[in-house]
């Protein structure tokens, strides 16, 4: 992991957005947004802020072979990857079914900042596999940062009606797809994460 990709988790943890951090060190928004794209690097005093700021050595933000990375361990949100996720604008799902793999791309995921959803069509395969065997991962990858985010889990059935009617609203493609008869063979997946990496 760079030191760009844990200024920006460590940030996204504490809370803080790119303005304020850089109000914090009184340096520009943009300064800010190269560090954590890996364009420019901190000078050696905003970097000892930001250790401070963010309770961890200054060894642990340079160090990329992630030497003492059990004592400053970074969980990336589920906001971050749904964030990351729909930058991207897809991801890959792989799933295991009488022990073949299968992977497949898919558009539409949702987040309520507790968990990830996907949607599918219970006529699918897909559907099938994940009742089958709910064990997945998911893959993107951002052209332009050149990072992947891989998500490590389980799919479940998801039943809320507010989590379907939100989910419809962000894509008005699922309710053109699922309306009223069709209704029926829409299904969407919760994702309980086990592990998510970037790199």
């Amino acid at each position: 992991m760079t030191t760009g990709e844990k200024l920006a988790l460590l940030r996204e943890k504490k809370g803080i957005t790119q303005e304020k951090l850089s109000e914090i060190l009184n340096v520009s928004r943009q300064s800010v947004s190269r560090w954590e794209n890996d364009i420019s690097f901190p000078e050696t005093d905003k970097l000892i802020k930001l250790s401070k700021l963010f309770e961890c050595s200054t060894d642990f933000l340079l160090n990329e072979e992630m030497q003492g990375f059990e004592e400053n361990r970074i969980d990336v949100s589920i906001d971050h990857c749904y964030k990351f996720i729909r930058e991207c604008g897809y991801f890959f799902l792989a799933t295991a079914f009488h022990n073949q793999p299968k992977l497949r791309p898919f558009g539409m995921i949702y987040s309520n900042k507790k968990a990830l959803y996907f949607a599918t069509d219970k006529r699918k395969h897909v559907y099938s596999e994940l009742v089958g065997n709910p064990q997945i991962e998911m893959a993107s990858y951002n052209v332009n940062t050149r990072k992947w985010i891989r998500v490590n889990g389980k799919a479940e059935v998801e039943n809320s009606i507010i989590i379907r009617d939100e989910m419809m609203s962000q894509y008005p493609l699922l309710k053109q797809k699922f309306f009223a008869e069709t209704e029926m063979f829409l299904v969407i997946f919760k994702v309980i994460i086990n592990e998510i990496n970037t790199y």
